[in-house]
């Protein structure tokens, strides 16, 4: 099998044509254009006029013109994940009319479609150096997003493919015996006792308790424990046996913004569970993204797991057009306009994503595979306009900021990932170029 080169980024919420003449654009596009597979998660939804704006949103209703696709082809990028806590901010319409212009414009894309089957199954990509199989997942999103089964004698449900997560709180004996007492006399409990009772719902048999919508279980040692729901684990890897026995390599994409405690730079527990075991199955890598930030490379058995590459292009402060619901969650009329909400969320540009300059900041990382296994792993800092104006920020730019490169350094080493920095860039140093 012969060399093949990767690269990837974290989440382009793209919402405004680039530039036509756009140095920042042109070192960018050719450093992409090096690898074979060139991979990026849209994060809006793309469709003119077709979406209606669903009752919840990611937190932004995402959207854009079709046009925009023209510049992520430009940029190079030849496979797309769609799947995210975006997806469906425009309802069913807004996801079907996404997948058509994903179509039209050639992209292999993957993660979302007209039901589970489609959004799971892998996604082929055929390059000079070899076949690539893409299989895009969420852990992020509204649980009516969920992607369902057909059957012989019903329709499936257009959604995303999920993976849900099961969380555990782990208290002690004492904290247990109290909270269900305050169960007992608040009654917070009453409608999924009566559910229990009705047959729309299973009793517990495993020792955790329900306190409302939380999970306890009594533990020597309290914290919080998340794992991957183990249906949705079974159906992505029967993705992956399906997948390594059609392609030279397997890529999952995983969108997550869960974190582990209060720590946004860590991701939760479950993504590391399913990481792993994405590879132990017989993935080649994972790629995250998903919380804005850069998050920790790992290594696991010389593959690599990308826990988060940050933004790539983020402009959703651009959007030009949000509905009622926006609007209203801010004491705002119909009198006001997408400025006056921006302004409003953003308390003048004082709180949020504008003043954190992390949200700005990310890698794009090129790797080279041979036979299944790693063999170069190179970083480059970006910067995407900290401190520009909110029309402004948001394009990608090749940076000499070597301070990213010494966080992911930080970030990574807890995984057990050396970075040698170098001329501007950062190189993993594979097991067999560490020092003994």
């Amino acid at each position: 099998m012969r060399e093949i080169v990767f690269t990837a980024t974290g989440d382009s919420f793209i919402t405004r044509r680039l530039p036509e003449e756009d140095e920042r654009f042109g070192k960018l596009s050719s450093l992409l254009k090096e690898a074979d597979v060139r991979f990026t998660n849209l994060e809006v939804t793309i469709h003119d006029g077709e979406g209606i704006p669903g009752a919840v949103s990611g937190g932004t209703w995402a959207k854009a013109k079709p046009a925009v696709l023209q510049d992520i082809k430009r940029y190079g990028f030849n496979l797309v994940a769609w799947t995210n806590n975006h997806t469906l901010d425009y309802s069913v319409p807004g996801l079907l009319a996404t997948e058509r212009y994903l179509e039209e414009h050639g992209f292999v894309h993957g993660g979302a479609g007209a039901d589970l089957a489609s959004a799971s199954e892998p996604r082929y990509l055929e390059t000079t150096a070899g076949r690539v199989a893409m299989i895009a997942a969420t852990s992020t999103f509204h649980e009516s997003w969920a992607a369902g089964d057909q059957r012989r004698d019903m329709k499936g449900r257009p959604g995303v493919n999920p993976l849900r997560f099961d969380t555990v709180h782990l208290v002690s004996k004492e904290q247990l015996e109290h909270l269900k007492r305050i169960a007992s006399s608040t009654a917070i409990n009453a409608a999924q006792n009566l559910s229990i009772k009705e047959g729309f719902k299973k009793e517990r048999t495993d020792g955790v308790f329900s306190f409302g919508a939380h999970l306890f279980q009594e533990s020597e040692h309290q914290g919080k424990m998340t794992s991957p729901a183990a249906i949705d684990m079974d159906r992505i890897i029967r993705s992956i046996h399906e997948a390594k026995r059609q392609a030279d390599y397997v890529f999952v994409s995983l969108h997550a913004h869960e974190m582990e405690g209060e720590v946004k730079e860590k991701p939760a527990r479950f993504i590391e569970d399913f990481s792993r075991r994405c590879i132990d199955e017989g993935a080649h890598m994972v790629v995250g993204h998903g919380p804005h930030i850069l998050r920790g490379i790992e290594i696991y058995k010389n593959r690599p797991i990308f826990y988060s590459l940050g933004n790539f292009i983020f402009q959703n402060e651009t959007v030009t057009h949000l509905p009622a619901d926006f609007y209203q969650a801010y004491g705002l009329t119909d009198q006001h306009n997408v400025a006056d909400a921006l302004d409003t969320r953003s308390r003048g540009n004082s709180i949020g994503f504008g003043i954190n300059p992390a949200i700005w900041e990310t890698v794009l990382p090129i790797w080279k595979m041979k036979d299944g296994e790693l063999t170069e792993l190179v970083l480059h800092p970006v910067e995407l306009g900290f401190g520009k104006k909110r029309y402004e920020r948001g394009w990608p730019e090749l940076s000499g900021n070597q301070a990213i490169l010494e966080r992911l350094c930080r970030l990574s080493k807890e995984y057990g990932t050396e970075l040698e920095i170098d001329g501007g860039v950062a190189k993993v140093l594979l097991h067999s170029q560490l020092p003994v």
